[in-house]
């Protein structure tokens, strides 16, 4: 393996779409969510140790999920885990993932991913990223992965390529434009154009590319993570971090650098990608009865029922009729029922929870 690969996995999440399976104390990157025996954060490290250097992954997660961190994943030191105090966004999450590579190879290419992706095609996943490297290694370019629309969906962000690709590598297209969540008319736009792609939230690019750019578009954040020295042992690094995310401000890497810089570009993908954020996402992606229905355990009986998704805990019977496009979600002290199509509205639902009943509940 190059040994100028890197990998930063962001998992410091609380997952509250998913909610009441995923809580603050354990949110879904922790889970099994699709019952393939693994976590989403397991499956993650699995597919880029075949990438990078097992010892050149990182994983940023908050500061009270570094100990299962360390229990999913053992085979990862210490200095592998960076501890966020505070919730700060991806920016400068990303910023201090390159201050610790700084410190290791300044030549680094990195890799900067989700931890709670679903992919497919783990083969030409690999594939894309060793492409995605050999672009940033030869380019004072910032890439990002666009996944080929299959629907107009409204709970991704887009990219609009251009037409006009850098030269050796013609898969890969400069970036026109982003866009937040669109509403259905102008999913359906963006559809039909062939122009735009999901947003997949996963980035590549070399530790000098990414670095410029955050001395351009983000100068106070750039200015706190620069100096390796904070980080020579870890009382330092840990004091450092501290203080400098009690200051930072917080803003995404997608707004804070992505959707001002010029030398952004795209390679369109297709590996089976899918962003389990949602229940919704988790039903698209499981196998379905004849009915449509989407179920975890054989404790649960369906009766004129359909097209519905239902988890509940292994110790729980369930028996469900007349329903049909719902949501039944259990877990410890919470259970949660409401339509399919009403699903954005759970984070609502859960700061309902949190203000009137409690947080021993989310």
């Amino acid at each position: 393996m190059n040994k100028d690969y890197y990998c930063v996995i962001m998992a410091g999440g609380t997952g509250t779409r998913f909610w009441p399976l995923s809580k603050t104390q354990k949110p879904k990157q922790f889970l099994d969510i699709l019952g393939t025996g693994k976590t989403l954060l397991q499956q993650t490290y699995d597919r880029f140790a075949k990438i990078c250097p097992p010892e050149n992954i990182y994983i940023v997660t908050n500061e009270i999920y570094t100990g299962i961190t360390k229990k999913q994943i053992p085979k990862l030191s210490s200095s592998q885990i960076l501890s966020e105090p505070l919730k700060r966004n991806t920016a400068p999450c990303i910023a201090y993932s390159n201050l610790k590579i700084k410190a290791k190879n300044p030549d680094a290419k990195i890799v900067t991913a989700p931890s709670d992706h679903l992919i497919l095609d783990e083969n030409n996943f690999a594939e894309v990223i060793k492409k995605s490297f050999e672009f940033v290694a030869s380019n004072n370019s910032l890439l990002t992965l666009g996944i080929k629309p299959s629907r107009p969906e409204t709970g991704y962000g887009y990219i609009q390529k251009d037409d006009k690709s850098p030269e050796n590598f013609p898969e890969i297209f400069k970036v026109k434009s982003f866009t937040e969540k669109p509403d259905r008319k102008t999913a359906e736009m963006f559809l039909q154009s062939g122009e735009f792609l999901w947003n997949s939230g996963i980035f590549i690019w070399s530790l000098k590319s990414i670095n410029k750019a955050f001395s351009r578009y983000l100068p106070d954040i750039a200015g706190m993570f620069s100096d390796t020295r904070l980080l020579s042992t870890p009382e330092k690094e840990s004091a450092f971090i501290k203080e400098v995310y009690s200051e930072c401000e917080s803003v995404s890497i997608d707004n804070g650098i992505m959707e001002h810089a010029e030398n952004v570009f795209v390679m369109p993908s297709d590996f089976g990608w899918s962003d389990l954020g949602t229940w919704d996402s988790l039903y698209e992606n499981s196998q379905k009865t004849p009915d449509g229905n989407v179920i975890n355990s054989d404790k649960i009986l369906c009766y004129d029922t359909e097209n519905t998704i239902i988890n509940i805990s292994d110790d729980k019977l369930l028996v469900v009729e007349g329903l049909k496009n719902y949501l039944i979600a259990e877990s410890d002290n919470a259970v949660l029922i409401c339509r399919r199509d009403n699903e954005k509205r759970i984070r609502e639902f859960v700061k309902d929870v949190e203000d009137k009943v409690g947080k021993k509940f989310i």
